[in-house]
């Protein structure tokens, strides 16, 4: 079986941070920062994109702005107080290898961000695949996914898509993949269930009993 990881919100509590340094940037730009719960709603999509959703009417460059202080906040948090996995997430994560299962990470972090996270905690290779927002496209579309399933050689009904947003809910609902929802990141599980989850996971290591 392969399971495809989101990140953060799913394996990684950094929803924290995401919104901090991104209300941290607007304030940069002298604006009003933007309300917790709308930043919480673009977590999931690649930063172009979110930042789109967020400041709809915003020109090419001030977003160009946006982003770079985005980016800088974030690093700067993350390096004084780096984002720790979710409980149970690493020894499920074990115990899903030991399986014999393939993990793979579906991300909107970039290329750049994944594998500095990956490097921070010792996790080089230990996925056996990913994808990021800014080397394909960004969720909801599915493409990450084929991508993936392309890579590892193997079916939509033989793989699963484990997520905390509706982005990924409806990504994988779009590859006719199964879908795992998580009631504890971004996006609240009334905002999962329309999906129609195989599961919606309360703690992570619920994952190692549901029946594939």
């Amino acid at each position: 079986m392969l399971y495809i990881f989101d990140w953060d919100g799913t394996l990684s509590d950094s929803t924290g941070t995401i919104v901090t340094a991104m209300q941290r940037a607007a304030e940069d730009l002298g604006w009003q920062r933007p309300e917790r719960d709308d930043v919480r709603n673009i977590i999931g999509l690649g930063l172009p994109e979110a930042l789109r959703v967020l400041y709809p009417e915003i020109d090419a460059a001030t977003a160009e702005r946006l982003r770079a202080l985005y980016s800088e906040h974030f690093l700067a948090i993350d390096q004084a107080e780096p984002a720790q996995f979710y409980p149970r997430v690493m020894d499920s994560l074990e115990a899903l290898r030991q399986e014999g299962h393939q993990l793979a990470v579906a991300t909107g972090k970039s290329r750049r961000g994944l594998d500095r996270v990956l490097t921070r905690l010792k996790l080089d290779g230990y996925f056996h695949a990913s994808r990021c927002a800014d080397e394909t496209a960004s969720k909801p579309d599915p493409q990450m996914l084929h991508e993936l399933l392309l890579q590892f050689g193997t079916q939509a009904s033989q793989a699963v898509m484990v997520g905390d947003t509706e982005y990924d809910m409806e990504m994988a609902r779009r590859a006719e993949m199964p879908r795992i929802a998580v009631s504890y990141g971004a996006h609240a599980a009334e905002r999962l269930h329309p999906y129609e989850p195989a599961l919606c996971m309360d703690c992570f290591s619920e994952i190692l009993a549901w029946q594939r």
